[in-house]
Parts: structure tokens; C-alpha cells; sequence
């Protein structure tokens, strides 16, 4: 008896640790199905927000290294004459049967008090020069009149068809014949092999990137909103317009959306 009765118990406490390590395992399977979906969200969200911020820095570098050579910079005037400046590092070819075209950038308008945040753009285009090699090319866009601002702030535009645009010109001492003084309402550059210069972007399709917009301000902004100054600029931003109040300083913008507001 004593010994059934002993062997009854050890079966019962193994049965005990059994059912106790099955419940661990189960509890500790479920915890991690729980939090896997959430943790799996915040690392793509910080991912995210990395990719935004590299973008930025990126557009930073890039007018960096345009405006340090001088002789071959966009042209002090040019820049204080704009209204808005778009910056896309890196645009690639996507298609090589067609030439076609991709990339992302930031753009950033004149307010009446300074320049608005970022607004997330994505160009979609033609084959303008990448067919060498299919490198990636550096673009900066510069919208140049209030109607040219207009086809911005609707958030999307193909240049040529509804905006026009023309080559900017090179170099700080740049000659006053240009067609920047005909009111032309965008001017369009690239850089590309270490190689600057105007380029004619006809047929390349500008568009508010809303998923980029949504990361980088945490919702879903009009294009309006953003680039007249009605929302505040993120902190991922402050270099890339450091940047730009660098070379476009505020006391020298002449743009019509810096002027005071009549009363």
C-alpha cells in the first residue's frame, strides 16, 4: 500500500510538473503572439522614421555640396528670387526599356515667417540623362512665380503640361539674359557624375508622397498646409533648413509668399 500509494504520488507530482511547464510554455507562447504584431509595428514605424530622416539629411548634403562650388552653384539671385525649392537625392531609373524615372525629395515654400516645413514629394519622369549607366542623379527644382507655386500646392503637376519649366542657369555671376527673368515658373537642375547643370525635366510627374508625409507628421497633411506655414516644421527637418537659411539667408527673400500679408 505504501508503496503504491508512493508511486501514486510521484505520478501525481510528475503529472503536476507536467501540466505546470505545459502552462509556462503555453502563457509565454501567447505573451510573444500578443506583442509580436506590436513590436513588429514599432520597429517598421522607427524604420520609417529612420528613412525620413536620412532623406532629409541627405537633401541637406546635396545643396551643401552644390552651393560650395561657387563658380558652379545655382546663382545667388536665382535662389532669392524662388519661391519654393525642391531638393531629390538620388533619383534612379526604373525601367530600362522606357528610360523611366523615380525618386523622393523634399520641398519647402517661403512663409511670411520663414520657410514652411518639409512636404515629402515623389518625381516620376522620363529618361533625362540616366541612361548612362543607369546612375543616380541629384535633382533640385526651383518654383519661381505664385503660379508656379499654385501647381505645388495642388500636390500633384506634370512639368511641361501644366507648369513650365526650363533649364536653370549655373554660376553665381550668371548672366541677366536668362530665361529665369521671362518668368519661367519652374527652373530645373542635376547633378550627376559630379557634374551640375540645368536640365529639361518635361514629362516628369510631381506628386505629394502621402505615406512619407503621414510618417514624417504623424497624419495625413495637405500639401497647402505644409508648405504656406500653417503647420509647424518636425525636428527631423531642422538641418535641411538650417540649409536652406544658409544660402537663401531670411532677410534677403523676396518671394511673394514672404511679403506681409496687406491689413
Amino acid at each position: 500500500m505504501r508503496k503504491d500509494e508512493k508511486r501514486g504520488f510521484e505520478v501525481n507530482f510528475n503529472c503536476k510538473g507536467t501540466t505546470r511547464y505545459l502552462i509556462v510554455v503555453t502563457a509565454v507562447t501567447l505573451l510573444l503572439a500578443t506583442r509580436s504584431p506590436a513590436q513588429e509595428d514599432t520597429k517598421s514605424e522607427k524604420s520609417e522614421q529612420s528613412g525620413i530622416a536620412m532623406r532629409l539629411y541627405a537633401a541637406s548634403t546635396v545643396l551643401k555640396e552644390i552651393m560650395g562650388t561657387p563658380d558652379k552653384a545655382i546663382p545667388d539671385k536665382v535662389l532669392g528670387d524662388a519661391e519654393c525649392i525642391a531638393v531629390v537625392p538620388s533619383v534612379v531609373k526604373v525601367a530600362v526599356v522606357f528610360g523611366g524615372s523615380h525618386g523622393k525629395g523634399m520641398a519647402t515654400c517661403r512663409t511670411a515667417r520663414g520657410w514652411s516645413g518639409p512636404a515629402p514629394i515623389t518625381v516620376t519622369g522620363g529618361s533625362w540623362g540616366l541612361q548612362l549607366g543607369g546612375q543616380a542623379t541629384d535633382l533640385v527644382m526651383l518654383v519661381m512665380n505664385q503660379k508656379g507655386m499654385q501647381h505645388l500646392l495642388s500636390s500633384k503637376f506634370k512639368i511641361g503640361a501644366d507648369a513650365s519649366a526650363v533649364a536653370g542657369p549655373v554660376g553665381r555671376d550668371a548672366g541677366a539674359a536668362t530665361d529665369w527673368e521671362m518668368k519661367s515658373e519652374l527652373l530645373t537642375y542635376s547633378r550627376s557624375r559630379g557634374i551640375f547643370a540645368g536640365i529639361d525635366l518635361n514629362g516628369t510627374a510631381v506628386t505629394q508622397d502621402k505615406d512619407e508625409t503621414h510618417i514624417l507628421y504623424g497624419k495625413m497633411i495637405p500639401f497647402e498646409s505644409i508648405l504656406t506655414g500653417k503647420v509647424p516644421a518636425p525636428k527631423e527637418s531642422r538641418a535641411f533648413l538650417a540649409t536652406v537659411r544658409k544660402y537663401v539667408p531670411e532677410q534677403i527673400q523676396r518671394g511673394s509668399l514672404a511679403k506681409p500679408e496687406p491689413k
